[in-house]
């Protein structure tokens, strides 16, 4: 059976999203007509976070949201980790960065037929997925909803007893050029913050991870005594190292990793003094 092409829009010349959204309309009225399965208009789909790696972590309203779908998609590892929730009725859609586009074209077929879909996320949408995000948009032809999740970030910052407003969060987790992330977490490291960053785990040819890392922020002046932390498999069979940026250079970790280097200078308390104690009574 011929079945008409979906617009996935231009990676150079990006289409308005009104026209990709139109394109697409159309699309799926003409794969209705084709299949027999007609289009029934704009319903649920939904992106969730799922959290670090361990399901007690996942929130309540993503387990429901998972536990009504008709669809669950989602990279293997994450749908590993939600595999108890998904109801035996429903249709499961795996993924993996080489096919991704073609299963979330998949995945909005089935949104656009009716059905109630759910894209699993590890961690937190907008800490380390928004990329994804993206492609899931341009395959449906229209903005999605998202319920947020809890970031191995958030999971780091709680173990480290770090708080964000000391501290940034850089993720090279992402497709495209990371220079202008690199010296953003120069210039994080000048003006005395915290950094919890998420390294870039793909092929050699892109690979930047804790040893990467650390090595670039040395060549660029940053201080070697910088103490840094480097956490893997956070929620799950967690294994942390203590260092410093220095010692972190010479270091391998495995993908499931994330860092922390912090300030050589932390901020003092800025609450109010304590109170003195009260005189013991004669």
């Amino acid at each position: 059976m011929l079945v008409p092409k979906l617009w996935l829009g231009n990676p150079v010349h990006e289409a308005p999203a009104w026209e990709r959204a139109r394109k697409n309309e159309q699309y799926f009225s003409k794969y209705g007509q084709l299949t027999g399965c007609p289009y029934k208009g704009t319903i649920m789909i939904i992106c969730i976070g799922a959290g670090p790696g361990d399901v007690a972590y996942l929130t309540q309203r993503g387990a429901e949201l998972i536990r009504n779908a008709d669809v669950v998609a989602g990279f293997d590892a994450v749908i590993n980790v939600v595999q108890s929730l998904i109801p035996d009725t429903a249709q499961t859609v795996l993924m993996n960065y080489r096919d991704q586009t073609e299963q979330l074209a998949q995945v909005a077929i089935e949104h656009h037929a009716g059905k109630n879909c759910v894209v699993v996320f590890m961690g937190d949408i907008h800490f380390s997925g928004f990329q994804y995000l993206e492609r899931v948009e341009r395959a449906c032809g229209h903005p999605v909803e998202t319920v947020p999740g809890i970031s191995s970030a958030q999971i780091l910052a709680s173990r480290a007893k770090v708080c964000f407003d000391e501290t940034t969060f850089i993720t090279f987790h992402r497709r495209g050029d990371l220079d202008p992330f690199k010296r953003h977490l120069v210039h994080v490291l000048q003006d005395q913050r915290n950094a919890i960053v998420i390294p870039c785990p793909w092929d050699a040819a892109r690979s930047f991870m804790p040893r990467h890392i650390a090595a670039y922020l040395l060549e660029q002046g940053i201080s070697p005594d910088h103490p840094t932390e480097v956490w893997e498999n956070l929620t799950r069979s967690e294994a942390e190292w203590h260092g410093t940026l220095a010692d972190c250079a010479t270091k391998e970790f495995s993908d499931m990793s994330i860092m922390l280097i912090r300030t050589r200078t932390p901020m003092s308390s800025q609450i109010e003094p304590a109170m003195e104690p009260l005189p013991d009574a004669d």
